[in-house]
């Protein structure tokens, strides 16, 4: 009996219709059109048949020879090429909904009928507008309200940033944090946020925005200069902007300027925050009887007098009143009149009310230089526990001295923050402000390291020696929610950096960044990274501690090395070297010489780095670092690998292997020793070959880390053009390019120009090898690759030989 033949994949079934029906556009035979596309007559029937599945420059050639456009072919070419399933576009949808940061809507909104109105047709005719108006007047809870109206649509996200125009104590929010805040915010991959300068990044967040209907809200804005950079270009997404002041410069942004409510929507609103009956459902009077307001008209008429009739005074009134039901509407404007403006009579009622403890948590907090918090932080910064902490955020938010925009976040209106930041200069001592915000920059240190070992991205970063811990950290119980902190914290990060350097306190300005550097590789990117680097080479510095100023030199020059500056790398670690050695610890020993490897190796060196490799094992493992031993010896191997000695590259990288399970099974030892043997056995164990590259494939692509992706897919592309199965090689080349054409970094194609321009002189493709070699010839003196730049040449050479 004749069995049915297996059926052949769907994607490769589509792409043969599709390159068939490109030949009837043809009119040509398969010999003409081989011929009049630059291909072979046998490879091109099998493309048409479905048995191949071509490479993308032959789709290309077919395409413009009919004269169409390749594009819409590239996601069929993609699914049926690619060897494993296709990566997700971005982390966020494999690990987190779409954004939203949204304040929470309050539930007493009242009036502005007209201004809400006018918010919302503004938008939808020109996706920006300007809420503008006095301190407290309600801009902010305007243009949250409009953004939770619009929420609907525009699903991809609900952004919201305080940009800090008008906060006392601290510096408006440039534009390059912001940015980047709000690039992370919508999780896009660090590959796509640019290295580099204010007008890239704005440009990068208009095409992010373009792509999504996004509704944004930009709190606080100082003038137009300071929000310009983040206004949107083409596209959907909307954006409401806040100011006290009238951003007159922005002339494509319409204006919606508030004033103080009326008489009767201040009544209102009055009524529903003291909880007056049939206006709140948590009124204190039975339903049908008449409120205290009701019958203290004059005494109402004043509290409305002393609040200026603003929306935030009025709720913190109404919040006393509401809390106290044995008070009479009068007791309350006696209470109020101890002040002396709108504000002052407001808050400093609302704070008089508070026990002792809660009073000085309250002023504590008026320290914090970020928008927002968790009680874990304002736990340790009043010392006290999470629980007490959580006992007295609950006080606050029922004072509407906070708010609560999330679950397990806090924030606090401007203004509130300004007073207690006052109070706090007034009634605590300058030593207890000092303890406090010591206990503030600890709890940022720990719990950053606390995130960092929860991403086993790395072999060991050193224990935190700055100040010490809190007693209760929030807990990371994988990768996901520790980007998910450092995402959520991003701002606090920076602003508490900048915090420690004005401070002088210099070993948290060292240590800080150290434990941000996997988060900013797979989010932020490599700019900004150095940058707190080099403040952190000044605070080393200053404190003159060797081994601080060892590792700074090193981490400097390892940041450098990832923008692609190899001299600067060079010079940072050569400092580092002599410092390093006067320290005596073995690990930063280790770790220095690591990267004096990689740096070596890639200019073109060898001895030097075969030896440093080795030596930054036996270091490691003096110092009790497994997983930096196998990371060593898989680097290895890899040298050995480039060096063309196959049987030791393929010895060393079982050996790495062999002791990655031990130290992590799913780190950087494993990822390059897996890649290396997949290389190494690919001529006599082309099936295990293959095993070993899809697992480092996999790997990379939990990881989320789009380099070491295209790093596995052209390291294929190598093992299949050795087992002479070129065609699936170039496709997986040319999938590795597809993924670099993503990135803003062009020195990462320097790794996979000549391994491509191999297999392409390999598979008949001379012309296309020589372009590829060339590139690189180009592109290596540039960056300083000189061992790139003898393969190109060596490349090169070979071809014009043959021809």
């Amino acid at each position: 009996m004749v069995q049915p033949q297996a059926a052949r994949p769907e994607p490769q079934d589509e792409l043969a219709d599709r390159l068939r029906m490109l030949q009837e556009l043809s009119g040509l035979g398969v010999r003409a059109l081989a011929r009049d596309s630059g291909l072979s007559s046998s490879s091109l029937s099998r493309y048409l048949s479905g048995q191949t599945v071509p490479p993308w420059p032959a789709v290309i050639s077919l395409c413009r020879l009919v004269k169409r456009d390749p594009r819409p072919l590239r996601p069929v070419w993609e699914r049926a090429s690619n060897p494993l399933p296709a990566p997700p576009r971005t982390s966020r949808q494999v690990h987190f909904p779409p954004r939203n940061d949204l304040p929470r809507d309050v539930p007493d909104f009242t009036g502005r009928a007209s201004q809400l109105a006018a918010v919302l047709d503004t938008v939808e005719r020109s996706r920006v507008v300007a809420i503008d108006g006095m301190a407290g007047v309600g801009k902010t809870c305007l243009a949250v309200h409009a953004a939770h109206r619009l929420a609907a649509d525009y699903p991809d996200a609900q952004l919201y940033l305080d940009l800090h125009g008008f906060t006392e104590g601290r510096d408006p929010l440039d534009a390059d944090p912001a940015l980047r805040s709000l690039l992370t915010a919508l999780d896009v991959p660090s590959e796509r946020v640019p290295r580099e300068g204010v007008e890239q990044l704005a440009a990068c967040w208009r095409a992010e925005l373009a792509r999504r209907r996004a509704v944004v809200v930009l709190d606080n804005v100082a003038d137009a200069e300071h929000v310009r950079p983040l206004l949107p270009g083409a596209g959907p997404s909307v954006v409401l902007i806040t100011s006290r002041n009238r951003l007159v410069e922005l002339d494509e942004v319409p204006p919606v300027s508030l004033d103080v409510l009326t008489t009767e929507e201040s009544a209102q609103l009055l009524a529903r925050a003291s909880g007056e009956p049939g206006q709140s459902p948590e009124a204190h009077e039975p339903a049908g009887t008449e409120g205290r307001l009701a019958r203290e008209p004059e005494a109402a008429a004043e509290v409305l007098r002393l609040c200026g009739r603003l929306p935030l005074a009025l709720r913190l009134a109404g919040a006393r009143l509401r809390h106290r039901p044995g008070w009479t509407v009068g007791i309350l404007v006696e209470r109020m009149a101890e002040g002396v403006t709108e504000f002052d009579t407001a808050f400093a009622m609302s704070v008089r009310q508070l026990d002792r403890a809660t009073g000085r948590f309250f002023r504590l907090l008026g320290l914090l230089p970020g928008s927002s918090f968790d009680e874990h932080l304002a736990a340790a910064l009043a010392e006290v526990t999470p629980r007490s902490a959580r006992a007295m955020l609950e006080d606050l938010l029922d004072a509407h001295l906070v708010q609560q925009p999330q679950a397990g976040r806090y924030r606090m209106h401007d203004l509130v923050h300004q007073h207690a930041r006052r109070a706090c200069e007034q009634q605590d001592t300058p030593a207890e402000r000092e303890r406090a915000l010591g206990r503030l920059l600890d709890y940022y240190v720990h719990a950053a390291a606390a995130a960092d070992a929860a991403m086993p991205f790395q072999a060991r970063v050193r224990a935190v020696t700055a100040g010490l811990p809190p007693a209760e950290l929030p807990r990371f119980a994988d990768k996901t929610a520790a980007f998910a902190w450092y995402a959520t914290e991003y701002e606090n990060l920076i602003a508490v950096f900048e915090t420690a350097v004005a401070t002088g306190a210099d070993v948290h300005a060292c240590e800080l960044p150290r434990f941000m550097r996997a988060f900013f590789a797979r989010r932020c990117g490599t700019t900004h990274l150095n940058f707190l680097f080099e403040r952190s080479l000044a605070a080393a510095e200053r404190l003159g501690d060797p081994l601080q100023l060892a590792e700074a030199h090193s981490d400097l020059g390892f940041a450098r090395y990832n923008a692609g500056r190899m001299a600067d790398a060079a010079a940072q670690y050569e400092t580092a070297e002599s410092l390093v050695a006067a320290a005596g610890d073995v690990w930063s020993r280790a770790e220095l010489t690591m990267r004096r490897a990689f740096l070596g190796w890639d200019e073109g060196q060898v001895e030097e780095p075969l030896e440093l490799f080795r030596e930054a094992g036996r270091l490691y493992a003096d110092a009790g670092c497994p997983s930096g031993a196998a990371h060593a010896t898989a680097y290895e191997a890899w040298a050995m690998l480039q060096l063309g000695h196959h049987e030791e590259a393929a010895r060393l990288a079982r050996e790495a292997l062999a002791a990655a399970p031990q130290a992590d099974p799913a780190g950087p030892p494993a990822l390059t020793a897996r890649i290396t043997l997949g290389v190494a056995i690919a001529d006599e164990q082309p099936e295990q070959a293959t095993e070993h590259l899809r697992e480092a494939l996999a790997l990379a692509r939990e990881d989320g880390h789009r380099h070491n992706e295209a790093w596995g897919l052209n390291c294929l592309g190598v093992a299949l053009r050795r087992m002479g199965r070129y065609e699936e090689a170039l496709a997986s080349h040319e999938a590795a390019f597809a993924l670099l054409e993503e990135l803003f970094e062009e020195h990462w194609k320097i790794h996979f120009l000549n391994s491509y321009a191999e297999t392409c002189r390999l598979a008949g493709l001379p012309d296309q090898a020589l372009a590829l070699h060339r590139e690189a010839l180009e592109l290596a003196p540039k960056l300083g690759y000189r061992h790139e730049e003898s393969l190109a040449q060596a490349g090169i050479a070979r071809i014009l030989e043959a021809t």
